[in-house]
């Protein structure tokens, strides 16, 4: 069984990073990916331009400790990177008793392209 994800994207957000504990540290970022706009299996194409149509879809990246330290040194919003690393699922209550939801990709390696 494998958890893997590959995105190739652009910083959506300039990276932050925030202590958590003594010791560690993690950055996070948003990370914006394009795809082709498909209806009935076949690309949308704008009728005026006839250019394909996309939708982009946005990604929460978490990084930990040095690579998240050099991804906050060295990269910022709008600059193209390929993020590997896996899915995590939190579920949590908020303050009004509502379950909440949330994924990211916890990147185990972040290509500057």
């Amino acid at each position: 069984m494998k958890n893997q994800v590959i995105l190739f994207g652009r910083i959506g957000e300039t990276p932050a990073t925030r202590q958590i504990g003594s010791d560690k540290s993690v950055t996070t970022f948003s990370l914006v990916t394009t795809a082709p706009k498909l209806a009935d299996g076949k690309r949308v194409v704008n009728a005026e331009t006839g250019c394909g149509e996309t939708h982009d879809s946005w990604h929460r990246i978490s990084v930990f400790n040095g690579l998240g330290a050099i991804v906050a040194k060295h990269k910022k919003k709008g600059e193209l990177v390929e993020v590997q690393g896996r899915l995590h699922y939190s579920k949590w209550t908020d303050t009004s008793g509502n379950d909440r939801y949330a994924v990211e990709i916890v990147a185990d390696e972040v290509l500057f392209l």
